[in-house]
Order: C-alpha cells, then structure tokens, then sequence
C-alpha cells in the first residue's frame, strides 16, 4: 500500500510539472464582433443575441470595404496566433436558463468559426455600460453581493462551454478590468474573494481550462501586483494591461472639439515647444481665431507640461513592465505566464487633432512588445479593427492592415 500510495504521489508530481496553460504567443483584440450585443427599441437585448460576422463588418464601415474570404483566417496568415475575443456578458445574464442555453450555443458556434482556422482564443467576458444592470459595476461591490453570485453562475456555464470547444484550443477570461480602487490593497479585500473564488468555481467544472486572472484597478499593473496569488495553479495566466503613460497612448480629448495630440515617444524625441507648435498648426488648419487657438493652447498646457516633467522613455516602461514580473518571481511564478493582454497607441487623425505621431506610436509598441517577448510573455495588441485610432486595420477606405505595425509586432505576413 505504502508503494502504491507513493507511485501515486509520483504521478501526481509528474502530472503537475506537465500541466502548462494554452501555448499563446501573439494576439490581437477582437472586441466589435461579440461586445455591444444588438439591443431591441425596447432597450432588451436582440434574440438571439450577438452579432454575425456579416453585421460586424458592416458595422463601422461598409462591408464593400472588406476583401473576401474568412476573415479569422486572414488574422491568422496576418503573424497572430490567437485573438483576445471580448463578449458581453449580459445576454448571458439577462432572462432565463432557456436564454441563457441560447447565448452559449450562439458563441459556441462563434468561436468555434475562430479555431477551425488554427487560431486559439481567449474568451473575454468584457462587461459592457449599455444595459446598465450588466456593466462592470455588477462585480465591482461586495464579493457575497447577489450580483456576484450570479456572474459566477455565469462564469461556470461558459467555462463548460468552453470545455466543450476544447481546452487546447481556448482560455477563460473572466473578467475585464476590474476597478475596485484602490487597487484592493488599502480597500476591503473584496476583489481577492471574488478572483479567489471564481477560479475555484471554474476549477470545479475543469482543472484544465486555461484560466486568466487579472488584479483590480482597471487591470493595470498596480492591481496584479496587489493581489495574492494564494490560488495559483499551472494552468493560470496572470492579466495586466499596458497603456502608460496614459497621457501619450490615449491622445485624446475629452470632447470633439478639443485638440490633444502630439506628446512624442519617448518624451526626450521632442519638447513642449515642438508639441505646440503642432498643436498650433492643427489649430490653424481647423480655423481656428487666434483668441480660440489661445483658449484651446491653455487646455493642452498641464497635459504638456506634465508629460515633459516625468520624461516618460524606454527604461521606464521596461521598468513598469518589470514590476509585474518581479511580483511573478517573488510568488514563484514563471515571468511566461505573465500576459500582456492589452497594449495600444491611438494613431495621429488626419485633422492632427488627436494621436501620436506614427514613428512615436510604432516605437511604443515595438519597445512594449520587445520587453514582453523578453520574459516569453503572451501578448494582444488592441485591436483588430475600429475607428477610433487603436487598430490594426486601416480606419477607413479599403480594409487593408497597417503593415508598419505589424512590422513593430515583429510579425510578417505570410
């Protein structure tokens, strides 16, 4: 007894040193095909939920602009190897089982479209604020709230899904960017609970299924390395998103009259002067007075003078990025298993209202991904496909890829 006991403690050991989660190298956002699920007039969600490939498209563009073919397929001959897909949970979670069992057999069937092209996905329940009951607020309270209580219901019935799809082929993500501030480390210990308890709940449906865990505070690096990996087991990724300096990936004003643009990368690449000087340029092209172009000049100036002041360059990213791996070393966990789940620069607009410069914005994102790949960390670059400047696909006219980031990702088109 004392023999076998032991041959199956061995095995146990072996069966444990060979678990690894899903093998994910470079990724892209793929978040207007499942997110924003179309609402009725009545402000319910369309049944059956979700859109088809056809309707997402369409959707910002028209769908004349798209070549043909299977576009999953185009991702994959584009260097990618998985999509990040993002999905509304709320159809999962509004109405009943029937509605429920519907929801699931909808995006089983839409990720399944996404593997039979060889390409793994990572299944992201993005909660969205267009149904307000189904925003991030739902699981940014109490952990024993009854909201929570019910996405966890939810989280186990994808992960079955999921399981059904394959665990070689997909990942669970529960949850996206979760707030709970600050960061969960001087708050009530909520956030721990309800990332503790969730992996759990998934565990109970497949000890398998690849796992992605994220701290608090929007996902940022602050909160992964607040929490406490207590739960850890080889089969988890640990989730960070990087878009710091905020003032240079997001060049954007708050409203679409305002004009903030220009900061470069990294900070010593220009100057304040040279940052309004382009800013004064935009300003002329848009026709602006001069007593406008004084007003708006006066918004930009903190923004300017802030950025320039901490000198934003390489090895402060590079330590940024450092932070979260050295919380992986002190828990033991391997750097690789580290991911890099979203990264971006929003592009210069054609006006010069907003953006970054594209050499400032490439140079970014190489440096971003370069220091990733140095620890073999998974990454997704965000996204595929949108308007609004964070993009691998031209924003408008023919939908061809920015083959200039795609070079900064390290990736060649075969």
């Amino acid at each position: 007894m004392r023999f076998i006991a032991m041959m199956a403690a061995t095995l146990s050991l072996a069966t444990a040193c060979l678990a690894a989660p899903l093998p994910l190298k470079h990724g892209v956002g793929l978040h207007g095909w499942l997110n924003w699920s179309p609402l009725e007039k009545d402000g319910h969600y369309r049944r059956p939920p979700y859109r088809s490939v056809d309707e997402w498209l369409s959707s910002e563009r028209p769908r004349s602009d798209w070549p043909p073919g299977n576009e999953f397929s185009r991702i994959r001959k584009m260097g990618f190897d998985f999509v990040r897909l993002s999905v509304d949970p709320g159809p999962l979670l509004d109405g009943g089982p029937k509605d429920r069992k519907e929801a699931l057999n909808t995006l089983s069937k839409a990720v399944r479209k996404v593997t039979e092209v060889g390409l793994h996905v990572v299944f992201d329940l993005h909660a969205v604020s267009q149904v307000p009951a189904y925003s991030v607020e739902i699981f940014d309270g109490a952990s024993d709230s009854e909201g929570v209580r019910r996405y966890r219901d939810m989280v186990k019935a994808v992960a079955g899904m999921l399981v059904g799809i394959g665990s070689d082929k997909v990942a669970l993500e529960p949850f996206n960017e979760p707030a709970h501030y600050p960061c969960d480390k001087d708050g009530t210990g909520d956030w721990q609970r309800i990332m503790a308890d969730t992996i759990a709940d998934i565990r109970v449906v497949s000890a398998d299924l690849t796992v992605v865990a994220t701290g608090a505070c929007g996902g940022q690096v602050n909160g992964l390395v607040d929490l406490d990996p207590s739960f850890d087991d080889p089969n988890i990724l640990y989730s960070f998103h990087m878009y710091e300096p905020h003032s240079f990936t997001h060049q954007r004003g708050e409203t679409s009259d305002e004009f903030a643009s220009g900061l470069p990368w990294p900070a010593r690449n220009g100057s304040p002067e040279s940052v309004r000087r382009h800013l004064a340029g935009a300003m002329q092209a848009a026709g602006l007075n001069p007593l406008e172009q004084r007003v708006e000049m006066a918004k930009a100036e903190k923004r300017i003078a802030d950025y320039f002041q901490r000198g934003w360059d390489e090895a402060m990213l590079k330590a940024r990025i450092g932070e979260a791996v050295d919380w992986a070393k002190r828990y033991g966990i391997p750097p690789s298993r580290l991911f890099m789940g979203e990264f971006g620069v929003i592009r210069m607009t054609a006006d010069g209202r907003s953006g970054a410069f594209d050499a400032d914005r490439l140079r970014y994102l190489r440096t971003a991904r370069e220091t990733a790949e140095e620890y073999a960390m998974p990454w997704a670059v965000w996204e595929y496909s949108n308007p609004y400047g964070m993009t691998v696909i031209a924003p408008r006219g023919d939908a061809v890829p920015d083959t200039r980031l795609l070079e900064a990702l390290g990736l060649e088109r075969q």
